[in-house]
């Protein structure tokens, strides 16, 4: 299909800013949201009726659920939906206020539910569409001092891969993209930071070390990897952006792997009397 219609959530900048112009550059139509409606004029004054600019909070489900309803009545279709909006909390599990674990659930799960779950009737009724989650390496592996945007993409991922069974059938195809670092201020002024414990600096140190090692990717060179993944006839439930993310899940999935193994007779031993049983 050309001309496809996408709702794009985070439009404002960074990669959900990419994806919006590489769809627009190409003829499609774009509802493109943002907190702040006002930082998408620019997208609006050159592409004209092509874009919605719609303002919207995604913890706000009435203003997700009148969001796609206005992006379905202008343009008659979705054809892609992006949960792209979501930050990056930083701090120590033991740093972590009760707040900012709840602010970033909000946000990263419960919007990017919220806009799934509002989308999925039309997607339904037209037996056809594509909902990608915006999830991170964060969200098939783990790192220090960034334990609650790890839960927040864990949980991204587990109610998508059970959304794709579930929407298979209606001809929905669901979509986890996996970024690594890339250049943007996802760890600059959009995240978030928790106050500080003097205990936990070697950590904080170790891992800055780590992140001034890794090369970033260029952002803009996501737009032809997205329109490759929208256009594909058997798109992927998972596929990483950038150079990084297999190598790393390789060996954590090693590691997982030889856990279990060493583990399983006490796994065994868990089952007791009934082991032989069929479940």
């Amino acid at each position: 299909m050309t001309d496809k219609v996408w709702f794009i959530t985070g439009s404002s900048k960074g990669f959900g800013r990419v994806w919006a112009e590489a769809a627009l550059a190409r003829g499609d139509r774009v509802a493109a949201t943002a907190r702040d409606a006002g930082t998408l004029a620019d997208l609006v004054e050159k592409y004209g009726d092509k874009v919605a600019a719609i303002e919207l909070d995604v913890t706000d489900k009435q203003a997700v659920d009148a969001a796609i309803a206005e992006a379905h009545k202008r343009f008659g279709r979705l054809d892609v939906v992006i949960n792209n909006a979501g930050y990056g909390h930083f701090g120590a599990i033991e740093e972590v206020t009760e707040q900012e674990a709840r602010d970033q659930i909000e946000t990263n799960v419960f919007g990017a539910l919220w806009v799934t779950q509002a989308a999925l009737p039309i997607m339904r009724t037209q037996r056809s569409g594509h909902i990608i989650q915006v999830s991170s390496i964060g969200g098939v592996n783990a790192f220090a001092s960034l334990g609650l945007y790890h839960a927040s993409k864990w949980a991204l991922e587990g109610f998508s891969q059970s959304l794709s069974l579930e929407a298979a059938g209606f001809g929905i195809h669901v979509t986890l993209v996996e970024p690594g670092g890339f250049s943007t201020d996802w760890a600059g002024p959009s995240a978030k930071v928790s106050k500080p414990l003097q205990v936990y600096e070697p950590i904080r140190a170790a891992m800055a070390e780590r992140r001034s090692r890794s090369a970033a990717g260029d952002p803009q060179a996501t737009g032809p990897a997205m329109l490759a993944i929208v256009d594909a006839a058997e798109p992927p439930l998972r596929v990483f952006f950038g150079d990084g993310g297999l190598p790393m899940i390789r060996q954590e999935y090693a590691n997982r792997i030889a856990t279990w193994e060493k583990w399983d007779h006490v796994s065994v031993m868990a089952q007791g009397a009934n082991k032989n049983r069929k479940t």
